[in-house]
């Protein structure tokens, strides 16, 4: 039983005890001196609270700034002396703090004491994007520098990226700014007998191949494809009607349709059908004036127009028809008598730049008929308008045209008889253009032109030693040929390094980028080939180089050497 205490006896305390009383009560008026220079109503700072919550761990040097939305608020937990009270300072000075939380606790305390504080800030949506802080013009900026399959994959990120990145006006910086780059598309495969559908892309500055596999053109084949700005139309071509999907000239349908495949978006479109189905046609693009372009309109019935020259060759006009012959001749020289050109009338804009006035317009001449028969009527594509409108016919015993480019307002058509034929996109009507000494050429291989830089070149297979018949010295090669625009003239520009293997090879251009492509079946294995030639490299060395091998055609058939189709696409 404890001894009672009398009123005026003090209690013994041992000197340990008050040590370390006055010791904690030191430590702790040197904490609340410290606060009271942050927080003048607290008296007490907790720069560092250990407070830990069941997530477990301690965040150090979280900040919520950003997350608040105004960068000048620093949040301070602080406690009373009975650690009860949590208030919030505002500091001018961005000190570095430790702060003991674990994860997620801090914004929790902080908006359970401070309810009052936060409906008066507007709070931001929360992310973790770089939009947040970067305006859109320097966004914009960033973006429209990035490759080709980097800006693929940045769509990806948000919407608000994909939006900005699929707008005219984007593209037209990218254009501008000559931040594009060379894509080759590759169309019209055979795999296992079937048109597959798939198109083969390659990155050519960083000689990387992508396949998209698109099923609207699947068991299309013998069509052809042009380029206009970033998109890529499919013209014309065949689909056989007892075998879908293989390629069997027995029963076929020859198609007027076009489709426009977009590689930005991935995605296609159909465009205005031509008035004529075509397969293999001779295609063209060119930019002219919306205010200057004249379509001729042929006054021919349909009757008339049905009235084709057969593709066999060596057979006379005498064994034809000599009625229907005639006909076709009078027709035939009234119509060039009395073509008239329409021409488009377009409002003008007074606040338009010449700029704006140009367009791109698209020409189909020759190919294919419904019949298999060879045409010589032509259409224009205005993609203003999606329309298409007839144009001048060939000129008469041209022959079959088999290869064609644009140069300088005309469009260049050669024909397998070795004629060269020019059509005045503007003023509507063929011109015959008399060249000097033709190329000689292996008959097996037509020519193809095409056009660098307001230049015209055409590529050829002749045999390097005697007149053209096969023997033992004797190899064939591909030649480079150029046409001098003054006196219509052809010279030798180079020879290709490989051997011609392939007979249907593809060849376009990109400024002054010559791009081939070569596919053929040997050993019972389809390789393929992509070339480069620098029409600004000519007179130093060959000038072609090899930028891919067989890294397409290894399990595609030899069917699609004959079928492909190649188009260059800047983006």
């Amino acid at each position: 039983m404890a001894s009672q205490r009398l009123p005026g006896e003090e209690l013994s305390v041992s000197k340990r005890l008050v040590r370390s009383m006055s010791q904690k009560l030191k430590r702790k008026s040197h904490k609340n001196e410290e606060g009271s220079k942050e927080d003048e109503t607290s008296g007490v700072s907790l720069r560092c609270l250990t407070l830990y919550g069941r997530g477990g761990g301690c965040k150090v040097g979280a900040d919520m700034c950003e997350e608040l939305g105004d960068p000048s608020i620093r949040r301070r937990s602080s406690a009373s002396e009975d650690g009860k009270s949590y208030n919030t300072t505002m500091c001018g000075k961005d000190d570095a703090t430790v702060n003991c939380f674990s994860h997620g606790m801090r914004e929790k305390f902080f908006r359970r004491n401070n309810r009052k504080f936060l409906t008066h800030i507007p709070v931001q949506p929360q992310s973790n994007g770089m939009n947040v802080i970067l305006p859109d013009d320097i966004l914009e900026m960033c973006l429209v520098r990035l490759p080709m399959a980097s800006l693929m994959n940045a769509r990806l990120v948000c919407k608000k990226w994909r939006n900005m990145t699929t707008t005219p006006r984007f593209m037209q910086i990218r254009r501008e700014g000559l931040f594009q780059t060379s894509w080759l598309f590759l169309f019209g495969f055979v795999k296992d007998g079937f048109c597959s559908g798939e198109i083969h892309a390659l990155d050519v500055s960083l000689n990387r191949w992508h396949k998209i596999d698109s099923p609207i053109i699947k068991g299309r084949f013998l069509f052809s494809v042009a380029s206009i700005k970033e998109d890529v139309y499919v013209v014309g071509g065949c689909s056989s009607l007892t075998n879908f999907g293989r390629v069997d000239r027995s029963s076929f349908k020859t198609h007027k349709g076009v489709l426009v495949f977009s590689p930005m978006t991935k995605s296609w479109r159909k465009s205005a059908s031509m008035k004529y189905a075509r397969s293999s046609p001779v295609l063209g693009t060119s930019e002219v004036n919306q205010d200057c372009l004249s379509l001729s309109r042929n006054q021919q019935n349909r009757s008339e127009r049905h009235f084709y020259r057969p593709r066999t060759g060596g057979i006379s006009d005498v064994y034809e028809d000599p009625h229907r012959l005639s006909v076709r001749r009078q027709s035939r020289h009234s119509l060039e008598e009395n073509v008239k050109p329409i021409k488009l009338v377009r409002q003008k804009n007074g606040s338009s730049s010449s700029k704006d006035n140009r367009m791109f317009v698209m020409i189909a001449v020759g190919g294919l008929g419904a019949w298999d028969e060879p045409l010589d009527s032509g259409e224009i594509y205005d993609p203003v308008s999606n329309k298409w409108s007839e144009i001048q016919r060939l000129p008469l015993d041209f022959g079959v045209a088999c290869s064609g480019a644009v140069c300088r307002g005309s469009f260049y058509v050669y024909s397998e008889t070795d004629k060269l034929a020019g059509y005045d996109i503007e003023k509507g009507y063929w011109v015959r253009i008399q060249t000097g000494p033709i190329p000689p050429r292996v008959h097996e291989y037509y020519p193809k032109v095409i056009t660098c830089k307001d230049r015209i070149f055409m590529l050829s297979v002749s045999w390097c030693e005697g007149d053209g018949e096969i023997g033992r010295r004797n190899k064939a090669v591909r030649k480079l040929w150029e046409m001098d625009l003054a006196c219509f003239a052809w010279r030798e520009v180079s020879v290709h390094p490989d051997a011609p293997m392939d007979w249907n090879a593809a060849f376009v251009c990109d400024g002054e980028f010559v791009f081939g492509v070569e596919m053929f079946k040997i050993f019972g294995q389809v390789l393929d080939f992509v070339t480069l030639f620098d029409t600004c490299g000519v007179g130093n060395g060959n000038g072609w180089s090899h930028i891919s091998r067989n890294r397409v055609a290894h399990d595609l058939d030899a069917s699609s050497c004959v079928t492909k189709s190649m188009a260059v696409v800047r983006l």
